[in-house]
């Protein structure tokens, strides 16, 4: 009780928790459409995700400033690549926070702004963060992957006798081998001694549906949708709850 007291305490907890009941709300509307029954079930269905989303944005009107001290704090990152990656989602995520702010306030009716431009907008901001935190995530992969191979490279050359004659046909052999092996046990590896680069590609991946069913660029329906930002939600509760498993830096 006290772990939940704490977690609903937080902006971002309360935020998860609306983000959660949003698309569930979403799903479940999706399936009672699809059955035909209780139109009076979905519509007040329809109303509580209405409201949801409205919350949210509620709670981000002061990611901005978050989202900008993020990337200045990530500026000092030695690892060039990371420092790019790092830096830019977060000015990336804080351009889709102005927009986002702007929108609410056309949402709750203190200007007259157009909606569907500003929304259109967010998704893009929020599309190319996604890209840029996928292409993070493969980094982390392809780091992974180096340590597993050459860990492999160190274990074998202990065992293997290399011979003047065919040197060269075992070390191709051998290194095509090793690659082969080391890909596979990397996914296992994600899932058993680095499960926070796992959850944040299922995650990304996730939530990379929503704009692109929101931008037109690839269409799926409101059940899909709802699903992804359903898992995507808890696993993002996941990660708040337990810091562990959340990917850093």
């Amino acid at each position: 009780m006290d772990s939940f007291v704490k977690f609903t305490s937080l902006s971002q907890g309360r935020e998860r928790i609306f983000r959660t009941t949003q698309y569930a709300c979403t799903l479940l509307n999706y399936l009672i459409h699809k059955n035909g029954s209780n139109k009076e079930l979905a519509a007040k269905l329809k109303q509580l995700e209405s409201n949801m989303s409205a919350g949210r944005k509620l709670f981000r009107l002061g990611n901005t400033f978050d989202a900008v001290q993020t990337a200045r704090r990530n500026v000092q990152l030695s690892d060039p690549v990371l420092r790019f990656y790092l830096t830019v989602v977060p000015l990336s995520r804080a351009l889709y926070f102005i927009c986002d702010n702007i929108l609410w306030v056309g949402v709750v009716g203190l200007s007259d702004i157009d909606k569907e431009k500003w929304n259109k907008r967010c998704n893009h901001y929020y599309f190319f963060s996604l890209i840029i935190n996928l292409s993070r995530d493969v980094y982390e992969i392809v780091q992974l992957l180096k340590e597993e191979a050459l860990a492999q490279k160190e274990q074998q050359c202990k065992s293997i006798n290399h011979l003047e004659n065919n040197h060269m046909q075992r070390e191709f052999v051998w290194t095509a081998r090793v690659k082969t092996e080391a890909f596979f046990i990397l996914l296992f590896q994600s899932l058993k001694s680095n499960p926070p680069v796992l959850l944040d590609i299922v995650k990304n991946l996730c939530d990379l549906t929503i704009p692109l069913d929101k931008l037109g660029i690839y269409k799926t329906n409101p059940g899909v949708v709802g699903l992804c930002g359903l898992v995507s939600s808890i696993l993002s509760i996941l990660t708040l709850t337990h810091p562990a498993l959340k990917l850093r830096p």
